[in-house]
């Protein structure tokens, strides 16, 4: 087992990591928000730099735009070596399609090690997943997960893989940057590899902007959600063979009818925290 050794931090150097979740103080967590008010550094892209500037007076700021996350890494990194405290922010969770995971890439690159400066320091935040599905009810009371639709870093036929793969499993899936003005198709068959497997009749959610000002939220179906706007701003919600919807509320059920009623009582053949006891057809026993 490795042994894990903290920096002594000598110098003082600090690298903050904050996922700041939607953007928002009531979203973001105390303890991201001190890392953002502890800095004399803050690096970010410049529009989630603009959720948290009042944050910033008195600090030095740096803001740069798309493609640059590279840059953005490397700045912060070497900023806080330097011994200042440095806090580069993401929207979201930073380790979720954000920029803690290229940080460390940069640190290995350079032959960082724990014991080293800069002392490093991760901070959660609210996922979009989290964030979009608070507003829709409770599309991931079930099993999950989180495709991206951009090919920019990864190729199409290995998201396509992905996609067959989460359909085929029924997963309730969430496709993070569905489309661009530049880029349609890649939801248009995205669509179509899942209606292979589901209905298409199955819930879909559409939210845009969630907690922000341009927030908006669109309920449809895996046959019609194509039929609205859909952007990068967009996070699409599609709910596995077992969701429904509740007075326009998008709900997937944990399980719970396959062992219990719905007064608390435990269905014949089956017993309280013990594996579920299905028939010779893969069916529970007294389940639903």
């Amino acid at each position: 087992m490795q042994e894990i050794k903290s920096s002594d931090n000598q110098n003082g150097g600090i690298l903050n990591i904050a996922g700041i979740g939607p953007g928002n103080d009531r979203h973001i967590t105390p303890a991201a928000l001190d890392a953002i008010r502890e800095a004399d550094l803050v690096i970010g892209y410049a529009t989630y730099i603009k959720l948290v500037k009042h944050l910033l007076d008195g600090k030095q700021v740096v803001r740069t735009g798309m493609t640059e996350e590279i840059e953005r890494a490397r700045s912060a990194v070497s900023a806080a070596k330097e011994g200042r405290i440095v806090t580069l922010v993401s929207s979201g969770d930073a380790g979720v399609y954000g920029m803690a995971g290229l940080v460390f890439q940069v640190l290995q690159d350079m032959g960082w090690d724990r014991t080293q400066n800069p002392e490093l320091r991760i901070f959660p935040g609210i996922t979009a997943l989290n964030a979009c599905a608070s507003l829709v009810g409770a599309p991931l009371g079930h099993d999950f997960c989180a495709i991206s639709l951009s090919d920019l870093l990864t190729p199409w036929p290995a998201i396509v893989r992905k996609i067959e793969a989460a359909a085929m499993a029924d997963f309730v899936i969430s496709l993070y940057n569905p489309a661009s003005g530049r880029r349609q198709k890649q939801i248009v068959e995205a669509q179509e590899i899942i209606k292979k497997y589901r209905g298409g009749n199955t819930p879909v959610a559409l939210v845009k902007s969630a907690y922000r000002s341009r927030e908006n939220i669109i309920i449809s179906d895996l046959d019609h959600f194509l039929d609205y706007e859909i952007g990068m701003l967009t996070t699409v919600l599609i709910g596995s063979s077992q969701t429904f919807l509740f007075d326009g509320y998008m709900v997937t059920p944990r399980g719970y009818q396959n062992k219990y009623t719905m007064e608390g009582e435990v269905l014949e053949g089956q017993t309280p925290a013990r594996s579920l006891v299905l028939d010779n057809n893969g069916i529970p026993n007294g389940g639903a």
